[in-house]
């Protein structure tokens, strides 16, 4: 059990690297052009948007209202980790 306990966090940690990344780079093509405060006020705006629609949108068939809560607040986390972690490149 204990493997495929390691092989699912292997094939979680890769799956979030491999969004992270391509998410990484769509959006700095997308706002790259506008400039840094341009930039910044885009990222902004994604990540308010995005928690919003977890808070009030997203709907978790079959688990009880405190595994729902805990669910958004951490995906949340991400979201907001994950956006301030894109920097503006002014290469």
């Amino acid at each position: 059990m204990a493997q495929d306990t390691k092989e699912l966090q292997t094939i979680n940690t890769a799956w979030q690297i491999a969004i992270q990344e391509i998410l990484r780079m769509v959006i700095r093509d997308m706002y790259h052009a506008g400039g840094e405060a341009n930039f910044k006020t885009h990222i902004k705006r994604i990540e308010e948007a995005a928690v919003d629609s977890i808070y009030t949108d997203l709907r978790l068939r079959g688990t009880d209202e405190w595994t729902e809560v805990l669910v958004k607040e951490r995906a949340s986390n991400f979201v907001t980790t994950l956006l301030t972690s894109f920097t503006y490149d002014r290469a």
